[in-house]
């Protein structure tokens, strides 16, 4: 499969901070694609460095295989035929959705911006809104304005930076999916930061996860949650608590008892190492010896979350129906079932 964007090596500090450190990824043809983590980590600067705005000093971005920045290239971002959609919408008040749609489209022959304008605003399902100024929209219709003009250029890559932050937790997760419909739809590759895990996984066929300039893990979502590559992923990711253990053959001794591992582990005996126990791994178990505290309770739809301390004041996470609620302040009884067991070397 041909490749859209291939990012290899980029290296960038700012006054002598290294914000992107040899990071190194690529997007497939119509692949969707987000950069996660938290603030600072560098995800912006690489988005930055993708569309023109910003210069890195090492590394090669290639787009549709032909070079934009390497030796001796560094081509002007307005030559890059990337299409960008900005935080905070950047739409031009005194326009309509229709005249910002149009805005990027000056070159072409006025028939023509005419009907690419009406294709882009019905690709987002606002072709009834053309002649409305961006006071007049919802945030999320003006973030489907912000991505129509984007996408009304046909670029041959799209970025999203952090699209949908502005917007309530419940519309940026529907925008989301909305938006990876559309996109799909158009066979268009994109590319995304965000700090939501959850936006993340809405929207994107490959997630990578940056901490400190550096890319941890490029994967599927599934494969982030299920099969983190380090510590700072399986931290990151998801919800869990981690609890410290020592290797002993194919187990793991805890303050818990011991978790077996059938297909071993990667560590000598005797090793020490965290264990990461996912809510999911927590199941209550009325007859069980091994026994927690109930501490704290949040209803979260058809289940909740339970935080548990257990004997060394150490907590755990559950997730539970409703069919037997806990009380707070209740003892109860668990076992501990994490599949797969994970387990990284202590810090």
């Amino acid at each position: 499969m041909d490749k859209t964007l291939e990012f290899d090596a980029v290296s960038l500090a700012f006054s002598g901070r290294p914000v992107l450190d040899g990071m190194s990824f690529s997007l497939e043809a119509g692949e969707i694609a987000c950069l996660l983590g938290g603030s600072g980590c560098g995800k912006t600067t690489a988005l930055r460095c993708i569309a023109g705005f910003e210069t890195p000093s090492a590394g090669r971005i290639r787009l549709e295989g032909e070079t934009v920045f390497g030796v001796g290239v560094n081509m002007p971002a307005h030559r890059r035929r990337v299409g960008m959609v900005f935080q905070d919408h950047a739409l031009f008040p005194h326009l309509t959705a229709a005249g910002n749609v149009a805005f990027g489209l000056s070159a072409l022959p006025r028939a023509e911006r005419k009907a690419r304008v009406a294709e882009a605003l019905s690709l987002v399902g606002l072709e009834g809104e053309a002649e409305r100024y961006p006071h007049q929209l919802s945030g999320g219709q003006q973030q489907r304005v912000a991505l129509a003009r984007a996408l009304a250029p046909r670029p041959r890559l799209v970025l999203l930076d952090e699209p949908f932050s502005n917007l309530d937790a419940e519309l940026r997760e529907r925008l989301a999916r909305e938006v990876r419909a559309i996109l799909k739809s158009q066979g268009i590759a994109a590319l995304m930061v965000t700090h939501d895990q959850h936006e993340a996984f809405a929207i994107a066929d490959q997630v990578g996860v940056l901490h400190q300039g550096r890319l941890q893990q490029w994967d599927a979502p599934d494969a982030l949650y299920h099969r983190p590559a380090n510590r700072y992923v399986a931290g990151f990711i998801g919800q869990g608590a981690f609890l410290p253990g020592r290797v002993s053959g194919r187990a793991v001794w805890l303050e818990t008892g011991e978790l077996r591992c059938d297909e071993g582990l990667p560590f000598d005996d005797g090793a020490e190492v965290d264990v990461l126990l996912r809510p999911d791994a927590v199941l209550p178990e009325p007859g069980s010896p091994l026994r927690a505290r109930v501490v704290d309770r949040v209803l979260r739809g058809t289940v909740s979350h339970y935080a548990l301390e257990l004997l060394s004041g150490r907590r755990l996470l559950a997730e539970l129906g409703h069919e037997r609620p806990l009380a707070v302040g209740e003892m109860v009884g668990i076992r501990l079932q994490p599949r797969p067991l994970l387990a990284f070397a202590r810090e």
